[in-house]
């Protein structure tokens, strides 16, 4: 039997069609590959769509501040930030806005968490998800080494 994965998105800035037509030959490498880089275009876009509600430019402000290196101690320092009354502040300015409803706040303070998280990690090198990952044959590869 085959089967395939499709994905489409068309607003905006952001025109993508990542189809995948698995058969009984394709091995599970190449549907990894795929679904790790249609992960990260809309990570991407999860990011950009945040930044369009809430400022994250004064919560990067203060991400910025956060000593990063790469050893362990570094690292969990690094994280520990995360839990400051400094950053939780800032968090909660962006996300606590009087138009949004105590739901939506809740939301927006979880996807902020996240990002901040993501930062920090990032900064550290650690890989929190796959976009460091090489692949072979992957077009945003390519277009950064051109």
């Amino acid at each position: 039997m085959d089967s395939s994965i499709q994905f489409i998105a068309n607003y905006e800035d952001w025109v993508s069609i990542k189809k995948l037509k698995i058969e009984e030959k394709t091995d599970s490498r190449t549907i990894m590959e795929f679904l790790a880089g249609l992960g990260t275009g809309i990570d991407g876009k999860v990011e950009a769509n945040l930044g369009k509600i809430v400022d994250l430019k004064k919560l990067d402000a203060v991400l910025n501040e956060v000593s990063l290196g790469k050893s362990e101690e570094e690292i969990t320092t690094a994280l520990r930030e995360l839990n400051t009354r400094k950053v939780s502040a800032v968090i909660k300015e962006i996300t606590h806005l009087d138009h949004f409803q105590a739901n939506e706040k809740k939301e927006l303070l979880g996807f902020c968490k996240v990002y901040a998280a993501k930062k920090i990690l990032k900064g550290c090198g650690v890989h929190v998800d796959y976009s460091g990952i090489e692949i072979p044959g992957s077009k945003r590869l390519k277009k950064k080494k051109g």
